[in-house]
């Protein structure tokens, strides 16, 4: 019973309205930060001091909102059904922590430190390379349930890589960024990163998943779709929140050089494609079946974005190029994503019945 409601679950994860136009939304939030942040800068400065342990109390607040409806929909008593498919797992799980993060370690590094170097502030340029690696360095958690129903992707297997990716990432996260950030020549914080690990990834999971456990034994599954589809608005003003919080610091950068966010996408969509077509050719060349390919690809290009601001926050503040980077992912996601999903639908030809 389990399995099929989570089946029902996630065929009802067809693209909302809110998230087809996630762009549109993001660029009216870049808008109201930087009008907001312009008129009202004291509140943006007293917002920006309500730390504890480096850590920013509004957006902490935020991202909670953000993300522990995410964790609740995982069914970690679902990954026995790895074995169902194997090498689509194996695949999946290679990309996204043998090649995702280092590649675009390697993209930020052509880009944001060589070709882009002469037209961004000098003194961002570590800080937006840093904000790029952590935008990789997490496999997405929620999105990519959209992306997958509408490839026609395996829910079963979906929901199996993302439970698989999210036990991964409490222990993953902090030694892969940690170790690109110093071979990328930035100052690893090691304090203020543990910190983050625990306060956005194994806190959240803990609440996400005792709620959910505590839902399931007093209603079932009915309820905990009710609870989540409750959720899902104050989920997406916390979204809307943080980046007009965050636009309103990035403000006076962005009017002083409005072609920085283009030149920080440029190396974020080459990364999507870039892994999304790894995952596509591996999961053609082994055999896997369509519907395990296309979420392969389609996790492996996306990103937990979410946890990616909220860490550059935490490490670098704020009004950091990190932050900005990791926001910039946010604006293309939609847009990119989309693509690739058509990408993946039209070639289903290509794969076996």
């Amino acid at each position: 019973m389990k399995v099929q409601h989570e089946e029902r679950s996630t065929r009802k994860n067809d693209i909302g309205f809110f998230e087809k136009y996630l762009t549109l939304w993001v660029a009216l939030c870049i808008g109201a930060g930087i009008v907001l942040g312009k008129m009202y800068p004291s509140v943006f400065r007293f917002l920006g001091s309500l730390e504890l342990m480096k850590v920013n109390l509004v957006v902490g607040f935020f991202v909670w909102l953000m993300i522990i409806p995410m964790l609740m929909k995982i069914d970690f008593g679902a990954l026995h059904q790895v074995k169902t498919h194997t090498k689509g797992m194996l695949i999946t799980l290679i990309v996204n922590w043998a090649i995702k993060p280092f590649s675009m370690a390697f993209f930020g590094w052509l880009f944001i430190k060589n070709i882009f170097r002469d037209y961004l502030p000098a003194d961002q340029i570590d800080s937006y390379v840093a904000g790029l690696i952590l935008l990789a360095a997490a496999p997405c958690t929620a999105m990519v349930f959209v992306w997958s129903h509408l490839c026609l992707g395996d829910p079963y297997f979906t929901l199996c890589q993302v439970a698989l990716n999210d036990t991964i990432m409490v222990f993953a996260f902090a030694p892969i960024v940690g170790i690109l950030l110093g071979v990328s020549s930035l100052h690893v914080p090691w304090g203020t990163l543990l910190l983050s690990v625990l306060f956005y990834i194994v806190i959240p999971l803990l609440i996400g998943q005792g709620l959910r456990t505590k839902i399931l034994k007093e209603g079932g599954n009915e309820k905990l779709e009710t609870v989540l589809h409750f959720l899902h608005t104050p989920t997406l003003i916390a979204l809307l929140a943080t980046l007009v919080l965050l636009f309103g610091f990035q403000g006076k950068i962005i009017l002083q050089d409005p072609w920085v966010i283009l030149l920080l996408a440029i190396p974020i969509v080459i990364q999507v494609y870039f892994n999304s077509a790894i995952a596509y050719a591996l999961s053609l060349k082994f055999k896997v079946a369509h519907c395990a390919a296309g979420p392969s690809a389609l996790i492996g290009a996306s990103n937990f974005f979410e946890l990616a601001v909220a860490t550059a926050i935490s490490l670098y503040g704020l009004d950091s190029g990190a932050a900005l980077a990791t926001v910039v992912g946010v604006l293309i996601e939609v847009p990119v994503m989309l693509s690739v999903v058509e990408i993946v639908k039209k070639t289903k030809g290509w794969f076996n019945p």
